[in-house]
């Protein structure tokens, strides 16, 4: 059994993982699951975080905070329930009684019946008629084909659009014609979220010295550590913009650098730079593409590209499509999850871009040019060619 590479973290991406625990309620095993982790190390970082904040065996909770904590459990449980139903069965209500007494007999199991003929408005004397009737076998197997389609565009944080939800069952064993999930989709009331147009804010009005555009738009290199690109974008919050600093393996599409702050300056670009160069140990040679910014372009982020022997590559003044790979990242980041997001503070828009990056985008969302796979899926099919060979 091959050994399982040894990677090290950011204090960011400690403080991040821990709070997917303690604030989002998300199990141990679930978050280790999810950021590709041993459970040892998450225990370890769990244990440093309560240390740091001094709690200790007195932080226990009392019988009466236990009775207080379960009954909290049991409400919000009884409200997510109520919220999830017509998520998970999006555009349900736009159907007629067949599509809905299905979808409550399908999910009968997970919730109550009264509160699914509740919230899909139809009436339990109408739902328990109908299912003493027999659906024909072709209304049977749409039925439950909708059910994996609703299920993948549900994992898929209701971003997926008809290819991507059939590349995601053809992975799960479930061939399926394109055209068939399409019109399912359609008659289920989901869709992929529409992109916005992307705007470019970037300073190049600065007298720093440049660099020229050795990538020349080569987005495509054969193998990982070999070309890297980075941009900052913004986020909006109630408390004002959160801007967000990623570094990306152009091989995989794989964002390997990140940092968040409320300042754009070059350490935000810095810190974004440090995670990638701790999490991938490049090779000196490297060829890094940049815009013109002065975060880029200041004397203190040449000099810790030269201090790796690291290329440096910048696009061509104005040009955006010199840097295509990551403006179609934060197009995507955008899309499916910003521009439907209300973040109350900077705090909460890291906490979902954190999910959103480490969780979804790297290791399940299928990317249209790796072949419908995941960047995580694309690198670790990538590792093994040689040694199939």
């Amino acid at each position: 059994m091959p050994r399982r590479e040894r990677r090290k973290y950011t204090p960011e991406f400690k403080a991040r993982a821990v709070k997917m625990v303690l604030e989002e309620g998300k199990s141990r095993a679930q978050v280790a699951k999810d950021l590709d982790l041993t459970r040892s190390a998450l225990e370890a970082w769990m244990r440093q975080s309560r240390t740091d904040a001094g709690q200790g065996p007195s932080g226990a909770l009392t019988t009466g905070e236990k009775e207080e904590l379960a009954q909290l459990r049991r409400e919000v449980r009884q409200l997510r329930m109520e919220r999830e139903i017509p998520k998970k069965r999006g555009g349900l209500l736009r159907q007629g009684e067949h599509v809905r007494f299905t979808a409550i007999q399908e999910e009968k199991a997970n919730y109550p019946v009264a509160m699914l003929c509740r919230v899909l408005e139809v009436s339990r004397a109408g739902y328990y008629a109908w299912e003493g009737r027999e659906a024909s076998a072709r209304q049977k197997a749409n039925a439950a084909l909708v059910e994996r389609i609703q299920q993948v565009h549900q994992d898929s944080r209701r971003t997926y659009g008809s290819p991507r939800v059939q590349a995601e069952l053809k992975a799960q064993g479930l061939p399926v014609g394109r055209h068939r999930v399409a019109r399912l989709m359609r008659e289920a009331g989901l869709r992929a979220r529409r992109r916005r147009r992307f705007v470019h804010t970037t300073d190049s009005k600065h007298g720093l010295p440049v660099a020229p555009n050795v990538l020349a738009r080569a987005f495509n290199p054969p193998g990982p550590d070999q070309t890297w690109a980075t941009d900052i974008t913004y986020v909006p919050t109630r408390e004002g913009w959160l801007y967000l600093a990623v570094v990306l393996d152009l091989f995989s599409r794989r964002v390997i650098g990140w940092a968040m702050d409320r300042c754009i300056d070059r350490h935000l670009v810095l810190s974004a730079l440090d995670m990638a160069l701790k999490g991938r140990c490049p090779p000196a040679g490297l060829l890094h593409h940049s815009d013109r910014g002065s975060q880029y372009a200041s004397e203190d982020y040449q000099r810790a590209l030269a201090a790796r022997g690291i290329r440096c590559s910048m696009s061509r003044k104005g040009n955006c499509w010199d840097n295509a790979v990551v403006e179609s990242f934060f197009s995507t980041l955008k899309t499916e999850l910003v521009h439907d997001a209300d973040f109350s503070t900077r705090e909460a828009a890291k906490g979902g871009l954190f999910e959103f990056i480490e969780v979804f985008y790297n290791r399940k969302r299928r990317h249209s040019s790796l072949g419908y796979v995941s960047p995580a899926e694309f690198e670790k099919t990538a590792s093994q060619v040689p040694l199939a060979a």
